[in-house]
């Protein structure tokens, strides 16, 4: 069956390219798919363009708007071991961490299935006489949805989502690596009722098939997961048609532990923070701030049971941590590793692919800590977006607060301690989108997500998450209209 879903219909590629999805564990054919070109992505546009301008679901009721959301929830929730599965096959991901990933892409939808109904709009008290004044909210329009490889059907649930609710059609174009999720929701949404051009999704590179989603002037808005080179990109190619961008650019986040954190949590929850799905996640952990007398102990304990994580494929029920998602990623972990200890940093575990028939074939790396880091550093500033910790020292909480703000990013972070005016005092401090006090990674769809500086700009999820996707309109009505005579 062919894998592109255009105005309704699955199509083959224009050119009839494919590409092969691997297995990251083991190198496995998962899939063939078809792979889009630019050609296909104006086609795409045009689908959504037309599903907007002459299609019913912009002028569909919220509430109906929000029972489809519904739907499109129990059906992801019948299909949870399928989905599951095939995100563990593209990403190389435990399957367990993928269980509990489809949890929350049901959740997603049905919370902005409930949203869709609640925020109206508004009546304005103007005092005058003879006046209905109203604020109301529309659907911004064409929307481009350009999700990442880390976490494909969870970043892609946190656009579709609130899109669908605010009225938008779209454009979504998943990573070409991690496709088949995203083709398994297109068939939900078509079974759950979504008019044709609704919906549409293309599958390829984003220099080819991708393109066209940034400059197209009939597209309204972009919404990007991903690199920060790509959002600087999509940001000046959007500029000409002055659409409406959002950007989630990923961070460099400091988890900040003083001497008065409760220890046996505190390294609990840093190893969880960094290695949780190979540090490929972009509010990962990989900073770690020690305060002076606690440090020695805790990274000694941290670097213990960082040695101790198995690694293995996605339905190794004894694995632990999995691959990284390609060769190329893995080189570039390798050499972001390498400088690092070039620029002075101390290899503390880690460092080197594991050995092994059970590596072999997929593209493991280690869960590993560089100690004696400074803030100065290539691998404090850059993200590796792998299994890699960097660990600073502080003295007292101004350092800390300094050094964790120190860098370009500010999606994310934690900090650790028992106090709580200084943990709130520290949270308040620092410039980033999340903080946790005393835990790390949970989120709710309830509350928005997003970062300050270059980690982006705009919010997912919460009500902010679906405003992304809405336009403001002031509607004055004058129930008394009579001549004013300025002129007479």
């Amino acid at each position: 069956m062919p894998d592109l879903f255009i105005d309704g219909d699955w199509r083959g590629a224009v050119d009839q390219r494919t590409r092969e999805i691997r297995c990251p564990a083991d190198g496995s054919l998962v899939g063939v798919v078809d792979e889009a070109g630019g050609k296909d992505t104006v086609e795409a546009i045009a689908a959504a363009r037309r599903a907007f301008d002459e299609g019913p679901w912009p002028r569909t009721s919220p509430n109906e708007r929000g029972d489809l959301l519904l739907r499109v929830a129990d059906l992801l929730a019948r299909d949870k071991e399928a989905l599951a599965r095939a995100e563990s096959l593209d990403t190389g991901k435990r399957y367990v961490e993928s269980e509990y990933d489809i949890d929350d892409i049901v959740n997603c939808f049905r919370y902005f299935g409930r949203l869709a109904a609640s925020e109206t709009g508004r009546v304005i008290d103007t005092g005058a006489e003879g006046v209905d004044s109203r604020v109301v909210y529309e659907p911004v329009g064409v929307c481009a949805l350009i999700t990442p490889w880390n976490y494909p059907l969870l970043q892609t649930a946190w656009k579709v989502a609130p899109a669908l609710a605010a009225g938008c059609t779209f454009v979504l174009k998943p990573s070409e690596l991690t496709p088949h999720t995203a083709i398994h929701l297109m068939r939900l949404l078509d079974e759950a009722g979504l008019p044709a051009g609704v919906a549409n999704l293309i599958l390829g590179a984003g220099p080819e098939a991708g393109a066209p989603l940034g400059d197209h002037p009939d597209v309204d808005m972009v919404s990007f997961t991903g690199g920060l080179q790509t959002g600087r990109h999509l940001m000046a190619v959007a500029a000409p048609t002055v659409k409406k961008v959002a950007l989630e650019l990923g961070g460099k986040n400091p988890n900040v532990v003083f001497a008065d954190a409760d220890f046996d949590t505190a390294v609990d929850m840093t190893l969880t923070a960094v290695f949780l799905h190979s540090g490929q996640v972009c509010s990962a952990g990989a900073r770690l701030l020690v305060e002076d007398s606690l440090h020695d102990r805790f990274v000694d304990e941290v670097v213990r049971r960082a040695q101790e994580i198995r690694l293995g494929g996605p339905f190794d029920e004894r694995a632990q941590a999995g691959p990284l998602i390609s060769a190329a990623h893995r080189a570039k972990v390798e050499a972001y590793v390498a400088r690092g200890l070039e620029e002075g940093a101390v290899l503390r575990c880690g460092g080197a692919r594991p050995t092994g028939a059970e590596y072999d074939d997929g593209f493991y790396y280690p869960p590993t800590v560089l100690g004696d880091c400074s803030v100065g550093m290539h691998v404090v500033q850059e993200e590796s977006f792998g299994p890699v910790l960097t660990v600073e020292r502080f003295s007292d909480e101004d350092e800390a607060v300094r050094l964790a703000n120190g860098t370009i990013y500010g999606l994310a972070g934690a900090v650790w301690t028992t106090d709580e005016g200084k943990a709130a005092r520290v949270a308040s401090r620092l410039r980033l989108g999340t903080v946790w006090i005393n835990d790390y990674h949970p989120y709710v769809p309830q509350a928005e997500w997003g970062g300050f500086k270059q980690s982006g700009f705009g919010r997912e999820l919460g009500p902010s998450g679906l405003a992304e996707y809405r336009e403001t309109k002031h509607i004055w009505r004058n129930t008394a209209p009579s001549p004013q005579g300025w002129f007479d």
